[in-house]
């Protein structure tokens, strides 16, 4: 099972950019679909991006697409989730997640194997 530590919150200013990082220990990462989901006060936990073992598919919600990029880099058994244009909306704790399912399939919660513990994203207007 692989482990998942994320980096990279903090509180910015609407209009700003930051960059989350998830390290991942282990051998097994690139056998995992990434997924980043976040969750904000009162609210369920949403997905809002995902990419392909090799990093050639990505899915991103509504919420975030164009605004957010999600990457992997497989030597540094890391995922990135760049976002910019950054709204108080995006206020929330985000986590990442090792998947076992398909980017083009709906994510089921018996295919997370692995999450992160969060990091805390705070936007102000």
């Amino acid at each position: 099972q692989v482990q998942l530590i994320e980096s990279g919150g903090g509180l910015v200013q609407a209009g700003d950019s930051l960059r989350l990082s998830c390290a991942a220990s282990g051998r097994t990462f690139s056998n995992y679909v990434m997924d980043w989901f976040r969750q904000a006060p009162g609210k369920d936990r949403e997905l809002i991006a995902r990419i392909s073992r090799a990093g050639g598919s990505t899915y991103y919600s509504d919420s975030v697409k164009g605004r957010f990029t999600i990457s992997r880099d497989k030597a540094k058994n890391t995922v990135y989730l760049q976002m910019n244009s950054l709204k108080p909306e995006d206020t929330a704790v985000y986590y990442c997640a090792a998947d076992r399912g398909y980017v083009s399939e709906s994510v089921a919660p018996s295919s997370i194997s692995s999450w992160g513990q969060g990091t805390q994203v705070t936007v102000s207007s």
